[in-house]
């Protein structure tokens, strides 16, 4: 007998009954029976000054910076875009160049103007990698400028060369200090790179040989089209990046390069002498590599050596 009996669903034919099938599981009250006021907007609410100034600037530089996007785009619509492959021998030729030792800058200018007292510029390196593109500067300063050159060691250097505290040489004449243009001190002093300043109370120092030898180089008042200057800070950036730190790859790579522009040019930038060539020819010194230079690059080399700032270098070398 069972325990509990559940009346069929299902009739003869086997058809659900739809009448006794429930329509929902759960009932609810309808709540659209009686339709409910509708509810009255909310008041709007007064703009906010300062938003309204703010949306109106925006606006106006919204409308500028279309204007001026607008003017580039009718400049860009007129300027042709030079050739990748330009040669640029024949605008380098065209600078006017003119000796080192008959031009010169300003030096108030470059140097600021302080009455009374002598521009004075104070350079520390490590006597272990000697600035050897300094010291050929200092000679050519010094066939230009009146120069009360001077060289000191640090209490933070024990020994440094004997050569290298006669490295500008015995001063012949003692002037009185007002009568020289500039002033030249060399400090030998323990620090990971050259460091310059002019102003010692004023500037941070300029670091880096190359960067150092950029300035030193400016004294001279030499000016250079764009591309000029852009080659010669290239070559100055490859001599102390990738001849004197890089790699033995990397060096060969620019011996080769230096090889076919010193075909075209007699100095690596045209026909005069620039700071590029003095830091060039002063890392190979330094790195060794002057022997096994190509032949273009040993001609100039040559070139270097026969002027007497780079052959009082030489003598430092031996």
């Amino acid at each position: 007998m069972p325990m509990y009996k559940v009346r069929p669903f299902h009739g003869v034919g086997r058809e659900v009954l739809a009448e006794q099938l429930p329509a929902c599981m759960y009932r609810l009250p309808n709540l659209h029976r009686h339709p409910q006021p509708a509810a009255s907007p909310p008041a709007q609410e007064e703009a906010d000054p300062s938003l309204q100034a703010l949306e109106s600037r925006q606006e106006e530089i919204l409308k500028r910076l279309y204007e001026l996007k607008s003017a580039v785009d009718g400049l860009s619509k007129m300027i042709q875009t030079p050739d990748a492959d330009l040669d640029v021998t024949n605008i380098i030729q065209t600078d006017e160049y003119s000796p080192l030792t008959t031009n010169g800058a300003d030096l108030d200018l470059m140097l600021g103007k302080d009455y009374g007292a002598l521009k004075d510029i104070v350079i520390n390196a490590n006597p272990s990698l000697p600035p050897l593109s300094l010291l050929v500067l200092h000679s050519l300063l010094c066939e230009r400028y009146k120069i009360l050159s001077a060289v000191h060691t640090h209490s933070s250097v024990k020994s440094v060369p004997e050569n290298l505290l006669k490295c500008f040489g015995e001063q012949t004449k003692k002037q009185p200090r007002h009568e020289y243009q500039l002033g030249f001190t060399l400090i030998w002093k323990d620090v990971p790179k050259p460091q310059m300043k002019f102003s010692i109370q004023t500037m941070c120092p300029i670091e880096g040989e190359g960067n150092i030898a950029r300035f030193l180089f400016s004294l001279f008042g030499q000016k250079y089209n764009a591309v000029t200057s852009t080659l010669i800070d290239s070559w100055v950036d490859t001599a102390i990046f990738q001849l004197k730190e890089g790699s033995s790859k990397e060096k060969g790579a620019v011996l080769r390069s230096m090889n076919a522009a010193l075909g075209k040019t007699s100095w690596l930038v045209g026909n005069e002498l620039t700071v590029a060539d003095i830091v060039a020819w002063c890392a190979l010194q330094q790195t060794g590599s002057a022997n096994a230079a190509p032949a273009n690059v040993q001609k100039w080399m040559k070139s270097c050596e026969n002027l007497a700032p780079f052959s009082s270098v030489m003598k430092l070398l031996q």
